[in-house]
C-alpha cells in the first residue's frame, strides 16, 4: 500500500510527511551537539518517540534531524509502505521461481528486479543541492552541527553521511555509509572498514599511487539513504536498488570539482580528494556495539568544495548499545533481503538478526529439517554469505517455531540441544568493530542445533512430542471464555 506522499522529493519533503503524521517533533531551544542531543535522542529512542529536528543547535549553521528511522512504523513511512515486509514480498513475486540458487541467483534477482522496475538514476544539469558553493578558503566543516555523542568520544563526528566512490579501474561507483571524524575545518577521517567496498576502491587507487575522489552527501531522500546501508552484491549500483524502492528514478548530479555524481536533492554534499599513503588516528567512538572503538589510523579526506541548498537540514543518527534508531533500519533490511536470501539459501523458512545482537551478531534462522545434520549445512552457508559471514552465534530451529518469538526460540534453544552434539565450534571473520575476539578480524564461532533429532543423527530415544493442547479445547475455551468471568 502506498504511503502519501511518496517518493519524497528529499529530506524536507519526508519531514514534512512526518509532521503531517504527527511523527515530529520540533525542539525549538538551543541544544548542545556535545553530549547533549545525544542523550535527549537516546531517551526519545527508548520510549519510542517521535522524530526530532533540533532547530537551533549550539553548533553549526543549520537545523539537526535525527531519529528519523527510529520506529517500525516511520522506517515504513520512508520506504513508501505500511509494513517493511511489503517490499521483500514484491522482490520475492519478481525473482522467482526460475532463477538459479546460490550467488548468481541472487545477482540475477536483483539484476531482474532493476531490470523490469527501469529504474537507473537520472542525471541532471542543475540540483538544488548546489545552490551554495563553498569553495578553497570559504570551506569549513564548522558550519555542520556536527555531534559528539559520548563523553570519550574522539571529537565531533559526522554519523549519516553518504559517501560516493568509484573502482579507479572498472569505474564501479560505490555508496556507503561510513562515521565521518572532523579533524580540522577542511579533513575528515575515513572509518573504511576491511570488509566495506570503499576500502578496495582505495586499496586500488593507493596501489597505482593515485588520489581518490570522495564526495559525501548529507540530508538526502530517506530511500537513498536507506539504501546506502544495504548490504548489496558489489556489482548492484545503489543507487538502482534505490529507484527501484522509489518506484521512480533518483536525481543526480555532476559534482563541481570531482568526476562523481551525488543525489541532486541533497542538503549538503562535500567533495575532495583521498591522498595515497596518508593516515591519521581515528577514534575513540561509542559506536552500535554499544563499546568505545579505539584508535586506529585511518584515511584522511581534504575537502575542497561544500555545496548546500539554500537553507539546508542536517541529518545525523546515535549510535550505542540497542535500543537506538539503526534499530528498525536492520529490521527493515532483514525482511527485504529474505527472498535474496532464501535464493542463496534454500534451505531458510524464514530468519531474524535480534537487535540486541547488533544484527550482525546472531542469527535465528527456520528450516523445514529433511535430512541428518540438516541444521550444520545451514550454519556452514550462512557463514558463507556475503556479510552474514560476520555472524557470530547461528541458531537453527525447526519451521514451527517463530523466529521472532525470543521466548519461543530461548525455549528451543534451552530444551532441544545437547551440547556435546548440537554445538558447532569453528573460526572466521568478525566484524571490524567486534571486540570480544582475542585478534582483531577473526574469531570463534558457534553455531546451536535447536532443532528436533532424527535417529539417523544418533538420537535413538524417540524424540518426545511437545505438549500442546488440543484445537478442539482451544476453540470451546475460547467460545465460552467470557462465561469464565476471567478479565
Amino acid at each position: 500500500m502506498a504511503v502519501r506522499g511518496f517518493p519524497y522529493t528529499g529530506l524536507k519533503d519526508f519531514l514534512a510527511a512526518l509532521e503531517r503524521a504527527g511523527e515530529l517533533h520540533r525542539v525549538t531551544v538551543p541544544v548542545d551537539p556535545t553530549l547533549e542531543i545525544s542523550e535527549v535522542v537516546t531517551r526519545t529512542v527508548a520510549a519510542r518517540g517521535p522524530a526530532l529536528l533540533f532547530e537551533r543547535p549550539t553548533r553549526g549553521e543549520m537545523p539537526l534531524a535525527i531519529n528519523l528511522f527510529g520506529t517500525k512504523r516511520r522506517m515504513a513511512m520512508a520506504l513508501g509502505v505500511e509494513s517493511v515486509d511489503e517490499i521483500g514480498d514484491r522482490i520475492g513475486e519478481l525473482v522467482r521461481p526460475e532463477l538459479p540458487v546460490g550467488w548468481s541467483g541472487i545477482r540475477e534477482g536483483l539484476g531482474k528486479v532493476m531490470q523490469l522496475k527501469s529504474v537507473p538514476p537520472k542525471k541532471v544539469k542543475t540540483a538544488p543541492c548546489q545552490q551554495v558553493v563553498y569553495r578553497d578558503g570559504d570551506v569549513d566543516l564548522g558550519r555542520l552541527p556536527g555531534l559528539q555523542t559520548w563523553p570519550d568520544d574522539g571529537g565531533i563526528f559526522h554519523n549519516y553521511g553518504l559517501t560516493h566512490t568509484k573502482h579507479p579501474e572498472t569505474g564501479k561507483r560505490n555508496l556507503g555509509l561510513y562515521r565521518l571524524q572532523q579533524h580540522s575545518p577542511t579533513t575528515l577521517g575515513m572509518h573504511w572498514q576491511i570488509h566495506k567496498d570503499s576500502t578496495a576502491h582505495h586499496a586500488v587507487a593507493e596501489r597505482r599511487g593515485e588520489r581518490l575522489p570522495v564526495a559525501i552527501a548529507f540530508g538526502c531522500d530517506p530511500v537513498v539513504s536507506y539504501s546506502a546501508s544495504a548490504p548489496l552484491p558489489g556489482d548492484i549500483d545503489e543507487y538502482l536498488f534505490a529507484g527501484f524502492l522509489r518506484g521512480e528514478r533518483v536525481e543526480m548530479v555532476d559534482c563541481l570539482t570531482v568526476p562523481l555524481q551525488v543525489p541532486a536533492h541533497a542538503q549538503v554534499v562535500l567533495e575532495g580528494y583521498v591522498e595515497p599513503g596518508e593516515r591519521l588516528p581515528e577514534g575513540p567512538f561509542g559506536d552500535h556495539t554499544g563499546f568505545y572503538t579505539p584508535v586506529e589510523p585511518f584515511p584522511v579526506l581534504h575537502v575542497q568544495c561544500m555545496t548546500t541548498q539554500r537553507d539546508p537540514v542536517y541529518h545525523s543518527i546515535v549510535t550505542s548499545k540497542p535500543p537506538q534508531e539503526d534499530g528498525p533500519i536492520g529490521h527493515a533490511t532483514e525482511r527485504i533481503f529474505l527472498p535474496l536470501l532464501k535464493l542463496l539459501i534454500p534451505d531458510i523458512v524464514d530468519y531474524s538478526m535480534p537487535e540486541a545482537g547488533v544484527f550482525h551478531n546472531c542469527v535465528v534462522v527456520s528450516i523445514r529439517k529433511r535430512y541428518p545434520k540438516h541444521a550444520q549445512k545451514v550454519m556452514s552457508s550462512i557463514w558463507g554469505a556475503h556479510l552474514l559471514s560476520l555472524a557470530k552465534l547461528i541458531v537453527v530451529v525447526d519451521d514451527d517455531c517463530d523466529v521472532h518469538d525470543y521466548n519461543e526460540v530461548a525455549f528451543r534453544a534451552f530444551s532441544n540441544v545437547d551440547y556435546d552434539h548440537d554445538l558447532l565450534l569453528t573460526q572466521g571473520p568478525v566484524d571490524h568493530l567486534d571486540h570480544a575476539s582475542y585478534q582483531q578480524f577473526w574469531g570463534g564461532k558457534a553455531g546451536v542445533d535447536a532443532t528436533r533429532k532424527l535417529p539417523t543423527e544418533g538420537y535413538t530415544r524417540g524424540w518426545p512430542p511437545e505438549a500442546v493442547m488440543s484445537p478442539e479445547v482451544r476453540a470451546l475455551v475460547d467460545k465460552r471464555w467470557k462465561e469464565y468471568g476471567i478479565s
